[in-house]
């Protein structure tokens, strides 16, 4: 009997990571580099759609042999808030990505390139989890003034998929516990996890909580109001300074961890207080989303790249350990979760919901 198997795909800037994968895991999986080539110089993303599904298709037809194709994932572009879980592909949401309603990501092709491979197939075409997951409880929202509310805007994808695997381990489902979940990556997002919702977390795109390898976190106003009207920066360009230019990136140069942590054994002064900083700033924010929880977190999760490094992940836990005890699941593992997801939904383990516009 032909084994079932869901192939994903993670459309990224400069490439798009795609993977075929069967109940046990991965069977192929490959990152498809697109730096140096016409697509890289294309001003929209919809342009770059054809190319990138040609490249797509063709490699799943070389991966395919006696395999049952049962499902396509796309990654979850910039949607409109939403709860979190499994969306089949629809036309309300690819002209959203396809038009960048939300915000400009290549993430936003995830949908139109999983639509378009499974048309092939006859299969179904899903999203998961997308970065605008909202289930804020309604204190969550208020900032301090009228016009700005708070946005949700984290790693929903990895922080799902982490915590079924802490609840997996406990012996529980999601919904009879608590987590704070801190996924560390270029961006860091930290958040309260009750019941499996998202009831709390920083903006970690452009907004709140820790500075992170390349991004800025929560700012003194007055210093930010004031670099705002320097005149030496666009919108776009102070934009582009706080999200990829700042954290490690504009006090080291350096948005690679593991390179601070050399230059911190060579003893380098300097970057040893950066990185304590960061971890400073990563303990306040999870010990802030504990009080959401007051107090009542049944594990700390710690996830995203930089949770490879034993380093990152002791100094972290000497910080928060008296929480509650920690759960370590290393690196992003986003293929893996987008496979999982459309196995849940194929097999009729979660709701296949449907995106409609706002």
């Amino acid at each position: 009997m032909p084994k079932d198997v869901v192939f994903v795909i993670n459309p990224g800037s400069t490439s798009t990571k795609i993977g075929l994968f069967g109940r046990e895991g991965a069977i192929q999986v490959q990152n498809i580099d697109h730096a140096g080539t016409p697509l890289s110089k294309m001003a929209t993303i919809s342009e770059q759609l054809p190319i990138r599904q040609e490249e797509v298709a063709g490699t799943l037809k070389s991966w395919l042999s006696d395999e049952n194709l049962v499902a396509v994932v796309g990654r979850g572009g910039l949607l409109k808030p939403l709860r979190g879980g499994v969306y089949r592909v629809n036309q309300a949401m690819i002209e959203d990505t396809l038009e960048c309603k939300y915000g400009f990501h290549a993430s936003n092709l995830g949908a139109s390139l999983a639509e378009g491979i499974a048309r092939q197939y006859d299969v179904p075409a899903f999203i998961l989890d997308p970065v605008t997951v909202d289930e804020f409880i309604p204190e969550a929202r208020i900032s301090g003034i009228p016009e700005i509310k708070r946005r949700s805007r984290l790693h929903a994808l990895n922080i799902k998929a982490c915590v079924r695997k802490a609840a997996a381990k406990l012996g529980k489902e999601p919904d009879a516990l608590n987590f704070v979940v801190a996924h560390l990556g270029g961006g860091i997002s930290v958040a309260a996890v009750q019941g499996g919702n998202i009831i709390d977390c920083n903006d970690a795109l452009l907004g709140m909580g820790p500075f992170s390898p390349e991004r800025a976190g929560a700012l003194p106003v007055e210093g930010l109001l004031r670099l705002a009207y320097s005149g030496e920066y666009t919108f776009q360009e102070l934009c582009t300074k706080l999200s990829k230019r700042a954290g490690l990136m504009a006090y080291l140069g350096t948005n690679d961890v593991c390179e601070v942590l050399k230059r911190i054994a060579q003893g380098d002064a300097e970057a040893d207080l950066i990185f304590r900083a960061m971890i400073y700033q990563i303990g306040k924010e999870i010990g802030a989303m504990a009080t959401v929880l007051q107090g009542k977190v049944d594990r700390i999760i710690i996830t995203g790249g930089m949770a490879h490094s034993s380093q990152v992940v002791e100094a972290l836990i000497a910080r928060v350990g008296f929480i509650a005890p920690a759960e370590v699941f290393p690196g992003e593992n986003e293929l893996e979760s987008m496979a999982e997801g459309g196995f849940r939904a194929i097999d009729g383990l979660e709701e296949i919901k449907t995106y409609t516009k706002e």
